[in-house]
């Protein structure tokens, strides 16, 4: 059951973002609840930040397989937790060894490294704790989908494939491999468990949204390496120009900067072209790809 469909696209975004952040906030622990300094460190990386992309796919595959959007709040949670965790970990010396993340100090520079990792780990075990109670029809199924998007064959392989590659010169299909796991496998799970809140699929309609995910999650990948070398640290909210720094492969580094911009239109029209049969339904999926592609942060 949708929520209002006429709302323009920014007015939709708004409203689930603010949706969104009231679910996080009232599953976070509270900030004064012992061991205090640990549920500070969870609050403060995960609350009063981020573009909240794919929660936004969750709910919107959600409003796809008509689904109430009660429902979707626990998945949509769930894969903000993990997104929010990874970055945690990624940030820390020993990975990326960043120190600005959305805006303000990374959680390891605010908090301490062992504060950090322990908040990553916890954000972790919140999401399946928060997702295998939910009331979708097969919390189980569920989870296990998300547990393959955070694992060694989704995010957290991709990486390591990313951290093993630094200094070495990676080819199309090895950059797009490392990539589908480590960014496009949660945005992947984000559409499948929000479509998994509502009504059966048909075989068509599941096959459309998984060709939709692959490309849009790859999609944001690309224009992240874009961003990276044109944005500055105050547009992105985090450090520009790093992964030219740290030697790591990239579309740009591969492609060159406007052949990768071509690259992100051409998975823009992929993404439109597999939801072209169910073009009403699947309004704010179409119009989250076409955002992602044309951001500037």
């Amino acid at each position: 059951m949708p929520m209002h469909p006429d709302l323009a696209f920014p007015v939709w975004t708004g409203e689930r973002q603010r949706r969104i952040e009231d679910v996080l906030d009232r599953a976070l622990p509270r900030a004064d609840e012992l061991p205090v300094r640990l549920h500070q460190a969870m609050r403060y990386a995960v609350l009063g930040g981020g573009k909240r992309i794919r929660p936004l796919l969750a709910y919107a595959a959600g409003e796809f397989a008509d689904a109430d959007p009660a429902i979707v709040d626990a998945p949509a949670a769930a894969v903000e937790l993990i997104h929010a965790y990874s970055l945690v970990h990624d940030d820390l010396p020993c990975m990326d060894n960043d120190t600005l993340r959305r805006g303000k100090p990374t959680c390891h520079v605010a908090f301490g490294e062992a504060f950090a990792l322990l908040a990553g780990d916890a954000l972790q075990a919140l999401a399946f704790g928060l997702l295998g109670g939910s009331a979708m029809r097969s919390s189980g199924a569920a989870c296990a989908m998300l547990a393959t998007a955070a694992g060694a064959s989704g995010m957290a392989g991709g990486q390591a494939i990313d951290l093993a590659s630094s200094g070495t010169a990676l080819s199309l299909p090895e950059l797009q491999t490392m990539h589908r796991m480590k960014t496009g496998a949660l945005i992947r799970a984000a559409v499948k468990l929000g479509a998994a809140c509502g009504r059966p699929l048909t075989h068509e309609e599941s096959s459309a949204l998984d060709v939709y995910a692959r490309a849009a999650g790859l999609a944001f990948q690309v224009v992240d390496d874009v961003l990276d070398v044109e944005g500055t640290d105050a547009a992105l909210g985090k450090t520009a120009g790093k992964d030219a720094a740290q030697q790591k492969p990239t579309y740009v580094s591969l492609l060159g900067l406007e052949p990768a911009r071509q690259h992100a239109e051409a998975l823009r029209a992929e993404a439109a072209g597999a939801l072209s049969p169910f073009r009403g339904s699947a309004r704010r999926l179409l119009e989250i790809s076409d955002w992602i592609v044309l951001r500037n942060h």
